[in-house]
């Protein structure tokens, strides 16, 4: 195929208009620009060379040749013109090359932010909406070790695990890329509009949907398979039996990639699913390296170096010496003020501060751990 067509707006726009035929999926498409080289190339074939591309019908054909006077292409163009996002396509140098690999890749995403060299070197993180305090802590812990090796985290941009994921890694400098079930215009959740707009600053916010899509429900399954393409291997944190996550799993699976999950408790229904794939052959997770070991040879290219967080100089002498006697493991606060001598109240005061600013996290029974 020719991967040197000159992306200009007047084949960016035939491009467009050409996914909105009907029968003209991705497999189809590409084998059209296989054939004629440009999208411009398509419309100038006639209805007999048309036709004898496989999957491509009289009737198809007839409808590829209409599609010049469609206005998708332009409406498409004009509000990316607008805007600060970007198409690429499938032949753009700067697709992701572990996207191009899988069965079904997207003929076009639009991108918010850039793609980097080092986000070959990429691990999906996904699961529940509504985590667990467990979750929540796993998440956090093993994001922050995967942006200490260098790795670039994908996730969905969805409530729970997702958000943490991408949230973590933000906080962390590292690089991560959310993929969307709807358009960059139509964010979801509406919340995560500032969160996406961080994430696009040091990573990309990507989708194949068209501005104007609805996070519809038939949107998902397709946009986990983009998680899961743009990923060396997939870890599931916590899911129930039938859930996003599980669907996001066995799509890495048919891709050969790697699938991973963390055990959690047996009476805890978010486990259920990370036990399923478990006892299909997944790889159970307890720490960052029993991910980083199954991944290919090319990450050794990413020195991996031990995250040391770093205070800001603002904080006084008391909140550090907080934080020095927090860590992973959780402490109740009673414990804490005898260790720190610092008054019940005072220390209160001060854990509800550091956990605005997002150093500190407080569990269940008055216990605190350090994020």
């Amino acid at each position: 195929m020719n991967e040197q067509w000159t992306h200009s707006a007047d084949e960016l726009r035939v491009l467009l208009n050409l996914t909105q035929i009907p029968g003209v999926g991705g497999a189809r498409l590409r084998r059209l620009i296989q054939r004629f080289q440009t999208p411009s190339g398509v419309l100038a074939a006639t209805t007999e060379e048309l036709a004898a591309v496989a999957g491509i019908n009289a009737e198809i054909a007839d409808q590829i040749l209409r599609s010049e006077n469609l206005p998708f292409g332009d409406g498409q163009l004009q509000r990316l013109f607008e805007s600060d996002f970007r198409l690429i396509t499938f032949w753009d140098r700067h697709y992701p090359d572990l996207l191009k690999h899988i069965d079904d890749p997207p003929v076009i995403l639009y991108v918010w932010g850039e793609f980097a060299p080092r986000d070959g070197f990429a691990v999906a993180v996904v699961g529940t909406r509504m985590p667990t305090s467990y979750g929540r802590q796993v998440t956090q812990k093993i994001v922050a070790d995967l942006v200490a090796a260098g790795v670039t985290v994908i996730s969905g941009l969805a409530r729970g695990i997702d958000t943490l994921a991408h949230t973590e890694v933000v906080k962390r400098g590292g690089r991560t890329m959310a993929v969307l079930g709807s358009g960059l215009d139509r964010l979801y959740p509406a919340e995560n509009a500032e969160l996406a707009r961080a994430i696009a600053e040091n990573g990309a916010v990507i989708t194949e949907c068209p501005f104007g899509s609805k996070p519809d429900a038939v949107n998902f399954p397709r946009r986990n398979r983009i998680i899961s393409g743009l990923s060396l291997g997939t870890l599931v944190v916590e899911a129930r039996e039938k859930s996003g996550a599980l669907i996001t799993a066995n799509t890495a699976l048919e891709q050969n990639r790697e699938v991973f999950a963390i055990p959690g408790s047996i009476f805890s229904p978010q486990s259920r699913g990370c036990h399923e794939l478990i006892k299909a052959g997944a790889k159970i997770v307890s720490t960052v390296d029993d991910i980083l070991e199954e991944l290919p040879e090319q990450g050794e290219l990413f020195a991996r170096q031990e995250f040391v967080q770093t205070l800001p100089p603002d904080l006084s002498e008391t909140e550090k010496c907080i934080l020095d006697h927090l860590g992973q493991e959780p402490v109740h606060v009673d414990m804490l003020a005898r260790a720190t001598e610092i008054s019940p109240a005072e220390l209160a005061t001060l854990l509800l501060q550091l956990e605005f600013q997002g150093y500190v996290r407080q569990l269940p029974g008055k216990h605190y751990v350090r994020v």
